[in-house]
């Protein structure tokens, strides 16, 4: 029997749950987007309004302001988006325990075993729509399928607030005549190097020699081409709190160039503070620190290193950022933007092996110290207590990366 596989995807989240905050908003057209003073000048979401004026995610402001000189920018709220999520997966909750988040406004269901006591996926489907749009206030598209890539493919497929259905009987007629980019991970590079062998459609890919895909992509032509055909058969994994939440982390575009490694380190302080207390409210501890690049050219890259011991101390985190930093750039242009996050999570209660060669008394000291302080900034705000090195330039660490709350679900893979 086939899975009956859900795909739900709130309709320009971000800018609909604003909306919904700001009635005088509603029938404007309205963009969430970043702090222009700050360097921090693009489009990270908009209505349906907007869209019209042909305004996409990822330009700057001032690109989007000549599209449409009324536009509203505001700037983004991401405890009350965080909130929305949640209150979505608690509808999604009451039909399934399998319900697997794929971004803040994103998650699968698999509503298989549901079937028996709510009706079949579609009904379902269109149940969860109406009561996210009446008791949310919000819209939602879904797709309902036989897996996870085609019922990701349905709810793209009618926006907003809308059900698509892909079947067996239906899927080479719905989904096959669609262009090859609109299949999940088919991005502008690889949908490059399809089109070059005349694959620009998910039913040309489909009926591509799969021997051929494998030589031009590797393993990776062959996950393609089995998407293609609705041969994925991943599970939609039960909701849990750890496997949701791949990544915490913050990034920041600097309020100058970055010039020289003390002026790195300032800023990766900063960030690493907000990400460790990020990890202490969820409970974690992490195991690997990664870093994000770009210079003044726009130039960027991503680097990562795994530690010997899992940490939830800024001061650990910072020393590794460091460390990778130091590795890996040469300083041949200054800095524009630089990030740090933590992944491999683990629950901070669970046991550890010691060994003789570090000095855990004071590992537990430095911890007592930052939840101590996690407790002071709670109560009087963030920047009641800050490190004596941040003060040298306030200019450059004044920013606060706590009111950017960035939390990363687990991907696909």
């Amino acid at each position: 029997m086939d899975r009956s596989i859900l795909h739900c995807d709130c309709n320009s989240f971000y800018a609909s749950v604003e909306a919904l905050h700001r009635p005088s908003l509603r029938d404007k057209p309205l963009a969430v987007g970043g702090d222009v003073e700050q360097r921090h000048g693009i489009i990270l979401a908009k209505n349906d309004i907007a869209k019209r004026y042909q305004i996409k995610t990822g330009e700057a402001l001032w690109q989007a302001r000549q599209k449409c000189p009324d536009l509203v920018i505001v700037p983004p709220n991401y405890p009350l988006y965080l909130r929305y999520s949640k209150l979505c997966r608690e509808i999604f909750m009451e039909y399934t325990p399998q319900v697997e988040p794929f971004g803040i406004d994103e998650a699968w269901l698999d509503v298989t075993g549901s079937t028996g006591i709510f009706g079949g996926g579609p009904q379902i489907a269109e149940e969860i729509r109406r009561r996210i749009r009446y008791e949310l206030g919000i819209t939602v598209s879904i797709g309902v399928s036989f897996n996870k890539i085609f019922a990701k493919l349905g709810s793209d497929c009618k926006k907003p607030d809308a059900v698509t259905v892909i079947s067996r009987d239906n899927y080479k007629d719905v989904a096959w005549p669609l262009p090859a980019s609109d299949l999940l991970y088919v991005g502008p590079a690889t949908r490059r190097k399809l089109a070059s062998r005349y694959i620009t459609t998910i039913g040309k890919l489909a009926s591509a020699n799969p021997a051929n895909l494998r030589r031009r992509f590797g393993k990776w032509g062959d996950v393609l081409w089995a998407f293609a055909n609705g041969e994925d058969r991943a599970a939609v994994a039960e909701f849990d709190e750890l496997s949701v939440i791949k990544s915490i982390g913050n990034s920041c575009t600097t309020p100058r160039d970055l010039e020289d490694d003390e002026d790195v380190k300032m800023v990766l302080w900063v960030l690493a503070e907000s990400v460790a207390a990020r990890m202490r409210e969820q409970g974690f501890v992490g195991r690997t620190v990664c870093i994000s690049v770009r210079d003044r050219n726009l130039q960027s890259f991503t680097r990562q290193r795994k530690l010997p011991r899992p940490t939830g101390l800024s001061s650990e985190i910072v020393s590794a950022a460091m460390d990778i930093f130091r590795a890996n750039y040469r300083w041949d242009e200054p800095i524009r933007s630089i990030g740090v996050s933590m992944t491999d999570f683990s629950h901070d209660d669970i046991p550890v092996q010691l060994d003789m060669y570090d000095d855990h008394a004071r590992r537990e000291n430095l911890m007592q110290i930052e939840q101590a302080v996690d407790g002071l900034r709670r109560r009087f705000g963030n920047g009641c207590v800050r490190r004596a090195t941040l003060l040298r330039d306030t200019a450059l660490t004044g920013f606060d990366p706590k009111a950017d709350h960035i939390i990363h679900p687990v991907g696909y893979f």
